[in-house]
């Protein structure tokens, strides 16, 4: 697979902002976050911050929840190994996790779909198919990371992106929310023609939400999933005639001046934008589900706000890429961490998860009331209404590589020309096979 030097930016919320950029491997960076001194050890390596990791009774984060349940349950002492972003240096997380897994370092991984899905088809990470906790995984998490018949990570959330819509703005004008592209567009028109500048605002990471949404609608809502997605592994089908209509979306509304491509361009996820959107200045903004809970991004604003699925012929439509966990096929302790990955997506630890983050499970058992912000995209994937941005059973892999094409159109690319570009990653993996 044709990987580009990406790094899966803010797929989940408790990744989103640490997983930026990472420091060497070296001792300024890499950390031991506890020294072990029980014999039954587990290495965990990750992008997370654990808060104070050897002192007892503390507020530690959801993921850390689950794992000191896991520990309190099993007797094993998770050691933690982490990168700080302390210092923005040459290689990224998804780069240092490779070699990690690759040279058999850790135990337990935390993981974007990239790289899932390289290491699995390297053979590198353990089936969890075999776990108790397994059993109760939705279908979507399934499909999304399972590589060559074996299901390769689990994630602790479903990561859901959305469209964030300033409703005080949308009613100011007598606009109804957008089902499909050609309503979204109309919806901008009006807002440009009222003196909104800018109605979109975009980064340089997520802007190929709206192409998923536009490619993939039928492909997982039309009843022939595998087949179409075996239809593209083969080279029957292109990966290209699924994109063109995305990308010329995209090319129009750059066209129009509905989002500005030169500062999208350069614009970290919701730092470029999201100064214009709390202050009214722009009133449609992407960003992922965890966006609506917190007091730093999107969670408490000055009006009304919506989160809707983006634009398709099918209506709005959510768009769900997902990181997960996995266990390295042959690390030191594998056996120790099966059993802590186990505990960690039991349903009773998914559920403190849930509770704690506000999130959508990965568990078809547990239930978090959302925000009513969220309900409109969360009554949709409760209806298995959506599109995955990351599936490891398709052979070319989607969030990483479709977010740097978006950047050339960005970049004055033709649609043709980023056209190119998929079809030369379609063919580079099937002159793998």
């Amino acid at each position: 697979m044709k990987k580009r030097g990406f790094i899966s930016l803010c797929l989940s919320a408790f990744v989103v902002m640490t997983i930026v950029s990472c420091g060497q491997e070296d001792s300024r960076n890499l950390v031991k976050k506890n020294t072990p001194t029980e014999e039954r050890v587990v290495d965990l390596f990750s992008p997370m911050e654990k808060t104070n990791p050897d002192a007892e009774n503390v507020a530690r984060t959801a993921a850390d929840l689950t794992v000191a349940m896991a520990e309190e349950e099993l007797g094993v002492n998770v050691a933690y190994w982490t990168y700080t972003a302390e210092n923005y240096q040459d290689r990224t997380y998804d780069e240092v996790a490779l070699d990690r897994a690759r040279n058999n370092m850790d135990d337990l991984y935390l993981l974007n779909p990239n790289v899932i899905l390289t290491l699995g088809a390297e053979g590198k990470l353990r089936d969890l198919s075999g776990l108790d906790s397994a059993k109760n995984l939705r279908d979507i998490i399934r499909v999304a990371n399972t590589v060559d018949g074996k299901l390769v990570a689990i994630p602790q959330e479903v990561v859901a992106y959305g469209l964030f819509v300033n409703m005080d703005i949308f009613k100011k004008y007598s606009l109804e929310l957008p089902n499909t592209p050609e309503e979204f567009l109309e919806c901008c028109r009006v807002l440009k023609e009222n003196g909104i500048e800018t109605p979109v605002g975009a980064n340089r990471w997520w802007l190929e939400t709206f192409v998923f949404a536009q490619a993939y609608a039928d492909l997982y809502n039309g009843g022939n999933t595998e087949a179409e997605i075996a239809d593209l592994n083969s080279g029957r089908a292109r990966y290209s005639d699924y994109m063109r209509p995305g990308f010329e979306f995209l090319k129009t509304l750059i066209d129009k001046d509905y989002i500005d491509a030169e500062k999208a361009l350069i614009s970290e996820a919701i730092e470029g934008e999201g100064a214009d959107f709390l202050s009214g200045k722009t009133p449609i903004v992407m960003a992922y589900w965890g966006a609506a809970n917190t007091k730093t991004a999107y969670g408490e604003t000055d009006f009304e706000m919506q989160v809707i699925g983006f634009p398709s012929s099918r209506g709005q439509m959510p768009v769900i890429p997902m990181t997960g966990w996995a266990v390295g096929a042959e690390a030191e302790h594998t056996e120790d961490a099966l059993l802590v990955m186990d505990v960690m997506m039991s349903d009773e630890a998914l559920q403190l998860f849930a509770e704690t983050n506000r999130v959508i499970s990965p568990s078809k058992n547990v239930k978090v009331e959302c925000v009513p912000a969220l309900r409109s995209l969360n009554d949709r994937i409760e209806e298995g209404v959506y599109v995955l941005g990351s599936n490891a059973e398709m052979d070319v892999e989607q969030w990483g590589n479709t977010c740097l094409i978006v950047r050339d159109l960005l970049a004055g690319a033709s649609v043709d020309e980023c056209m190119v570009a998929f079809d030369a990653l379609q063919d580079e993996a099937l002159g793998k096979k």
